[in-house]
């Protein structure tokens, strides 16, 4: 995004009755939000709201200078799972590209039928 436009894309708000249960909301929200293409500060702000200080309401305006490991970036547990996901997906594509072709016996081997139910007793 060139730098004269506003960053902003979107704006996440949550409230709740009490300050735990807003952090509490806020917290589940950041986990579910997906933005894709462009950097983005989720990752920031999912540290800020399980901060003790900041769970505490400890805040004042030198809190980042005294809480600097909030701004360092850590790794996305999020696409960690992603990462995993892509390799079984992967896995088992291979898998089925194997069960296509059967064995490697020359040639004459046929494919295995499985989708289309060609087990015994299973009608199409």
């Amino acid at each position: 995004m060139p730098v004269h436009y506003d960053p902003m894309l979107a704006k996440l708000i949550t409230w709740g009755a009490d300050r735990g249960e807003a952090i509490a909301r806020m917290t589940r929200a950041l986990d579910e939000l997906r933005v894709d293409g462009v950097k983005t500060s989720i990752g920031f702000h999912r540290r800020v709201m399980t901060h003790p200080a900041f769970v505490r309401g400890d805040l004042h305006t030198g809190f980042l200078e005294e809480h600097p490991e909030l701004l360092s970036q850590g790794t996305d547990a999020w696409l960690s799972e992603v990462a995993v996901l892509a390799a079984a997906v992967a896995h088992f594509r291979r898998l089925e590209r194997l069960s296509q072709h059967g064995p490697q016996t020359g040639g004459t081997a046929r494919p295995s039928g499985w989708k289309r139910g060609a087990r015994a007793g299973w009608r199409s």
